[in-house]
Parts: C-alpha cells; sequence; structure tokens
C-alpha cells in the first residue's frame, strides 16, 4: 500500500541537510553557549552563525532575532512581551477570527486581565479587510496581530496594507508568518511590522525550535526568566542542534523558494484537475481565496460526505490529510476559521486540508484522487 503525506502545513519531514548539520553538533559539541571557556565559545559561534544565516536570509539585523521554542512561544512572547512593556500605553486589541490558537488562546488570557480584544471577521475567502481594521481602531489600541497567511485555508492576508495602517498610528503590528515563511517572499526590512513569529518545524527543520523578529527599538519584556541568554529577553540554555538545524531549513527553503513554489503550484493544479476529471466539477468546493493564496495549501470540501469519515477512509488508503489545523484535528469541532468564513453546514462539515511538500509527487496526487473517487463512490453506495 502506498504511503503518502499531505500534512505539510501540520509538520514536515526534516529535510537531510538540516539533519547533518543538527549531527554534526549532537556529536561535535556539547558546551553551553553561556560559558567562557574553548567548548562555551565554540557552541556560541555555533548558535550565532545560524542567527547570522537567518537573519541575513529574512533581511533584518542578527540582535533582532529571538530564538524560542516554535511558533506557541514565538507567537506568546510577541504579544505577551510587548503588551507587558507597554501596559500603560492603552488595554485594546485587535486580531483575527481566524488565528491561530497560539494567539486566539493568548487574547482570551489577556481579556481576563482586562484587555479588550476585537475579532476582526473575514470575508468568505477567508481574507481580513482593511477598512475593519481601519474602523476598530481607537485611541487606547496598542497593538494588531494578525496572520500572514492562513493555516488551513492557505489565504495570504494584506499585511502591508495592515502594516502601514498600524505604522501610521504608532501601534504594533505583530504578523503570524509560521505558515509564509519558506512559501513566500518574506522581508523584514520591507515590511512595516514590528514582531514577526517563525517555526521551523514547517520548513523541514526541526521541531521545537522557532524564532521571533523583534523590530529594533520594540522593548519586549520577558516571558521566562533565569539567565541572560537571547540579550535577557528569553532565558535558558540555547537548543544548539535545532537552531543550527533551523539555520540550513531556512537556508535550503529560501535558495529553493520560487522551486518550490512552482512545484506545489503544479501539484495543486494537477490535483484539482484530477478530481474534476474522477467526480466533475459540482462534487467538491475549493476554501480560501482564488488568488492570494499559499500554493500548498489546499481547502477542500467535498459535500457528499462528512471529514471524520473521509480522514478515516484515506487513512487506510496510507494517505494522510488533516481536517484543519494540526492543534484541534484530533478534536470533533468544525474549523474555527470556516465557521468564520461562514460557509454553508454541509461545506463546514465535509472540509479536507490537503499541503504537499518535500518528497510530494503528481504520482501521489494521482493515486489521492483515485483513492477518493473510490471511497466516495462507496460510501455513496452504501447510503
Amino acid at each position: 500500500m502506498n504511503s503518502i503525506y499531505l500534512d505539510h502545513a501540520a509538520s514536515t519531514p526534516v529535510h537531510p541537510e538540516a539533519v547533518q548539520e543538527m549531527m554534526k553538533v549532537m556529536t561535535g559539541q556539547f558546551g553551553n553557549a553561556s560559558s567562557v571557556h574553548t567548548f562555551g565559545r565554540s557552541a556560541k559561534r555555533t548558535v550565532s552563525s545560524a542567527r547570522d544565516r537567518i537573519a541575513k536570509l529574512l533581511s533584518c539585523q542578527p540582535d533582532e532575532l529571538v530564538f524560542t521554542a516554535g511558533g506557541t512561544e514565538s507567537d506568546n512572547l510577541a504579544i505577551f512581551g510587548a503588551l507587558s512593556a507597554t501596559e500603560n500605553a492603552g488595554k485594546h486589541i485587535i486580531t483575527s477570527s481566524i488565528e491561530h490558537h497560539a494567539v486566539l488562546h493568548a487574547c482570551e488570557e489577556l481579556e481576563k486581565m482586562g484587555y479588550r480584544i476585537t475579532y476582526l471577521p473575514v470575508d468568505t475567502t477567508g481574507r481580513v479587510r482593511v477598512e475593519d481594521v481601519q474602523n476598530a481602531l481607537t485611541e487606547d489600541t496598542v497593538l494588531i496581530s494578525i496572520m500572514y497567511a492562513n493555516n488551513e485555508v492557505g489565504t495570504v492576508q494584506p499585511i502591508r496594507e495592515i502594516g502601514e495602517l498600524a505604522k501610521s498610528r504608532g501601534i504594533l503590528f505583530h504578523v503570524d508568518a509560521v505558515q509564509a515563511l519558506g512559501a513566500i517572499p518574506i522581508s523584514c526590512r520591507d515590511l512595516p511590522v514590528d514582531l514577526m513569529s517563525f517555526s521551523a518545524h514547517k520548513i523541514n527543520g526541526p521541531q521545537g525550535v522557532g524564532a521571533l523578529y523583534v523590530r529594533r527599538g520594540v522593548y519586549l519584556s520577558p516571558r521566562l526568566h533565569g539567565g541572560l541568554q537571547e540579550k535577557k529577553r528569553r532565558a535558558g540554555t540555547e537548543n544548539m542542534a535545532g537552531i543550527a538545524g533551523f539555520g540550513k531549513a531556512v537556508e535550503i527553503a529560501s535558495a529553493h523558494l520560487e522551486e518550490r513554489r512552482d512545484h506545489d503550484l503544479m501539484l495543486r493544479q494537477t490535483f484539482i484537475r484530477l478530481l474534476e476529471q474522477e467526480l466533475g466539477q459540482d462534487s467538491f468546493i475549493i476554501n480560501g481565496h482564488p488568488s492570494e493564496f499559499l500554493p500548498h495549501i489546499l481547502n477542500i470540501s467535498f459535500p457528499e460526505t462528512d471529514t471524520e469519515t473521509l480522514l478515516m477512509n484515506l487513512d487506510m488508503e496510507g494517505i494522510a490529510a488533516a481536517s484543519g489545523s494540526a492543534c484541534t484535528s484530533g478534536s470533533l469541532e468544525v474549523s474555527h476559521v470556516l465557521q468564520a468564513m461562514k460557509l454553508p453546514q454541509n461545506v463546514l462539515h465535509s472540509a479536507i486540508r490537503f499541503s504537499f511538500g518535500l518528497g510530494n509527487t503528481t504520482e501521489d496526487m494521482e493515486y489521492t484522487a483515485q483513492k477518493i473517487a473510490t471511497i466516495l463512490r462507496r460510501l455513496r453506495n452504501r447510503s
């Protein structure tokens, strides 16, 4: 039986070159980067080298990057850290209703602390309207947090326009770019963004490591207290091997960004065409924006069946897909993203996210399309 992984938006296989980079560290270095002896200085050079490499590729300064344990910590550090440093500036925050739960749950905690949160709606394609951001602004607004691109439907948000609006009002702007990194070009220097979150395991790096871009001049109150690591912004011994692997993964992703984009777009178009041939154009619905999307994420509803049934049957055929965010796909709850898009009930309850990446081929698309058609015919005959 074939084994096909189409859940790269949840996590990706570590690139062999990133593995090699990590193995060099794990088998040849064991010093603490905070130690002053030779072993410590060697460890510090490894961390600094990865930081320099990532900073160059993201067009920022090395000291603007804070290494974290992943996207969730980066989001939390950005939101709580920035607000703690500006707690007297205002108590109003603007975000969207389709953010990752690392942002939404952080905002729920802030509400308990007395902050007022505006959760912006999105249109039926999953896009935030800039005018809605502008209309939500108040004299008390201190932070705007909008993701670069959605992790469930792939819709890319108007980040530059929102950032310019925030900048004109002197409001901090945080962007969760976890899903966008490696899929679209990102230049921190050219974007009006103050804080931006990244994660290694979405771009064929290791799990358990990420980074937060903090623009120079933005003060960040640490959430972890202890040592003086990361310029006093994130205490704790650095994950040296993970950081080295992250640096290599960013390097590879940046070098092959256009190639990967073209390949993922080809897989997407091939998959859609094959589904049309197998099922007919009216048998499925593509969720998300028709032009502003990440090419590696394709969210499709099959109204003939329900999400869990189709996922279970696909898994039995060796095909891994998802119902939405990896943080919630283990539950039976309908995607908060699709609900926010106000899609019909039969579309909400039959959505599958297919996400492409390293190792996927056109043969995978052919096999998956054929199996979906077979499964749907079998379920139709049973009913």
